[in-house]
């Protein structure tokens, strides 16, 4: 990046702080006492856009080399933190400011390379751009839940496309991705246009993605090799299993989201996918983003065996009523978190001390 490359520690705590807070708003919603500055209904803000937004927004800053695109991950950080601080409004116009100056990082990217993965990411950007504007204007986190949960799937699938060209070529390989992006996509213009199939496609777009993946993945090799390779293949792997749990229960909500489908529809995708996604490429990508060691090890596992176990139980709790079995699977969700978080740093000291 050169002398004049923005810190990038101060910009991923900024992202650790969304995360922390947004994880203690979510057991506010599982019916645990919290503080009262962090409102219950900051979770799916401070998850999705503060964190997450941040994260992603700091990583393609980092690999874009272009000083104006950390814009995007200073205003989403920074607009979770004002909410935090009881900003709400300010905080949200930031939160929305960082998503389009992040969709113009995703153009540029296009104009360098246009290829269908960086256009895939650039349409995920722009959906993240759409819900950001739809909640600024007053429509309710659940009814943007598909945008949002676009961006995320779609930014995912994107770079598993870049990496399936490491595979025999294939004929089929990008018509058949256009199956799950146009339901997917289709899904998050219902979304936004309030039409009651929106949930319907989404969940069909997200199985068609999972059997996309199945055929086109490059885990299908690398699960089989060791070490760091191997624990990527089962993250995502495991991952997957976990969107196909999400793409069978979202088309329940369209009767409506006073059902326990809604939480485990929701958080098989946002835990049990993405978080697994994340878990995955950490070791990867936070050596590129904050140039330091960040060797594998063996007990990367644990939080990983933790996360899938304790969504599990918390499904589980949803689908039998069993309130106390649910909050427990969620607090565990958070310990698995919390331990990943630990162990990694625990791991970039230790490698520093070697």
């Amino acid at each position: 990046m050169g002398r004049m490359s923005p810190p990038r520690l101060p910009l991923l705590l900024m992202g650790a702080i969304c995360l922390l807070t947004g994880m203690v708003a979510g057991l506010g919603r599982l019916g645990f006492a919290i503080p009262d500055m962090i409102g219950i209904h900051l979770h799916g803000p401070l998850m999705v856009c503060g964190f997450f937004g941040t994260v992603i927004g700091l990583e393609r800053a980092v690999a874009l080399q272009r000083p104006w695109t950390f814009a995007a991950p200073f205003a989403t950080g920074g607009g979770g933190l004002l909410m935090l601080a009881g900003q709400e409004v300010p905080g949200a116009v930031m939160l929305t400011l960082g998503s389009w100056v992040f969709l113009a990082g995703a153009i540029s990217v296009v104009r360098r390379q246009p290829e269908p993965f960086t256009r895939l990411m650039a349409l995920a950007a722009l959906l993240w751009g759409v819900g950001n504007l739809l909640w600024l204007a007053g429509s309710p986190v659940a009814e943007i839940v598909p945008l949002w949960a676009s961006f995320l799937v779609l930014t995912i699938a994107g770079e598993r496309l870049e990496l399936s060209r490491f595979l025999p070529p294939s004929r089929l390989r990008l018509p058949t991705m256009v199956v799950p992006v146009a339901l997917i996509g289709s899904a998050a213009a219902a979304s936004a246009m309030g039409w009651g199939q929106a949930w319907l496609l989404f969940g069909l777009g997200l199985v068609a993605l999972v059997v996309w993946s199945a055929i086109n993945d490059v885990i299908r090799r690398t699960i089989r090799q060791t070490g760091l390779t191997r624990y990527v293949a089962i993250c995502l792997a495991s991952g997957y299993g976990w969107l196909a749990v999400a793409g069978m229960l979202f088309p329940a909500l369209a009767d409506g989201l006073a059902t326990p489908f809604y939480d485990a529809a929701l958080h098989a995708l946002f835990v049990g996918f993405v978080f697994a996604m994340v878990f995955g490429h950490a070791p990867v990508i936070l050596p590129a983003v904050l140039k330091v060691r960040l060797p594998f090890k063996p007990y990367f596992y644990v939080p990983l065996a933790l996360l899938h176990g304790s969504l599990l139980a918390r499904l589980a709790g949803d689908f039998t009523a069993n309130e106390a079995l649910r909050m427990a699977g969620g607090l565990a969700n958070v310990a698995a978190i919390l331990i990943f978080m630990v162990t990694v740093v625990a791991t970039v000291l230790l490698a520093r001390n070697q």
